[in-house]
């Protein structure tokens, strides 16, 4: 970052909000950019409706947070937040769990990683997408395959936490055996509290993936949740819809990126600190 500083006339050292302000620039001038195309486009034809004005979007946006569905009394935006947060919290809630498990397991005894890891690495290649069809038929078409399709990023998550207790130097588990802990104490009292925040790290850049499965199956397969009603608006070409429904999502999973985040160097400031 430093021959950026310098790029840009600052010092190495720049201040907090020297930095604040760097990074709120590309940002600022993708908005003016849009501004401008969207201006350019009205004036040629008010109709238009591939880039809405900012004041659309925000009425959009107003109108389905606050206004009630006539067909269900339901606020639309909320409606879809709640639906979709649940099956996303469910689904990744499931494959952390599935994930820590089998990890810590497969990274302590040898035997069962000879007997887990060639199929878990399989099942991580395999793009989820693709198997999407097959999903929806063997699970139907309703809550069970959406989470199914979430819960799919369990087999990457336990291979990151295998590496993660491989890594554990292997003198503490030697030391905990000498003492007399059993098998099952070396792996819930001395690997777990170590690799516990690599988990939340993994479930962290896991959750991009989780949001693409999400929305994927509730595009194809779904009456309800973000991605429905986004492809939903796209047949009447509702951009000024789709607009706040795509910057919701970004921000439901920076929200989620940043909480993570800060829950590590909060709670665990030891791994905060080093070179993960």
């Amino acid at each position: 970052m430093r021959w950026i500083y310098r790029l840009l006339g600052f010092r190495a050292d720049a201040t907090l909000a020297r930095s604040i302000i760097l990074g709120i620039l590309p940002f600022a001038a993708l908005l003016a950019i849009y501004a401008y195309s969207s201006h350019a486009r009205k004036a040629e034809n008010p109709d238009d409706k591939l880039l809405p004005s900012f004041s659309q979007m925000t009425e959009a946006a107003r109108s389905a947070i606050f206004d009630a569905d006539k067909r269900t009394g339901e606020r639309i935006a909320i409606q879809d937040t709640r639906v979709s947060l649940r099956r996303i919290g469910i689904g990744i809630l499931a494959a952390a769990t599935a994930g820590l498990i089998i990890g810590l397991h497969i990274g302590l005894f040898g035997n069962l990683r000879a007997l887990l890891l060639p199929i878990l690495t399989f099942l991580s290649i395999i793009p989820p997408l693709a198997i999407l069809p097959i999903i929806f038929i063997v699970f139907g078409v309703g809550e069970t395959a959406k989470f199914v399709l979430i819960f799919w990023t369990f087999s990457t998550i336990a291979r990151d936490v295998n590496l993660a207790v491989r890594m554990i130097p292997q003198e503490q588990i030697v030391k905990a055996m000498t003492l007399g802990a059993s098998p099952f104490e070396v792996a819930y009292r001395v690997v777990f509290p170590q690799i516990f925040p690599r988990l939340l790290e993994t479930v962290r850049l896991t959750l991009g993936a989780a949001w693409l499965f999400l929305i994927a199956s509730e595009a194809i397969a779904s009456t309800e949740g973000l991605g429905f009603r986004i492809f939903l608006v796209r047949r009447y070409l509702a951009m000024d819809t789709i607009f706040p429904y795509v910057l919701w999502i970004t921000l439901l999973g920076f929200a989620a990126n940043w909480a993570i985040g800060k829950w590590i160097s909060l709670r665990y400031p030891w791994y905060a600190r080093s070179d993960h």
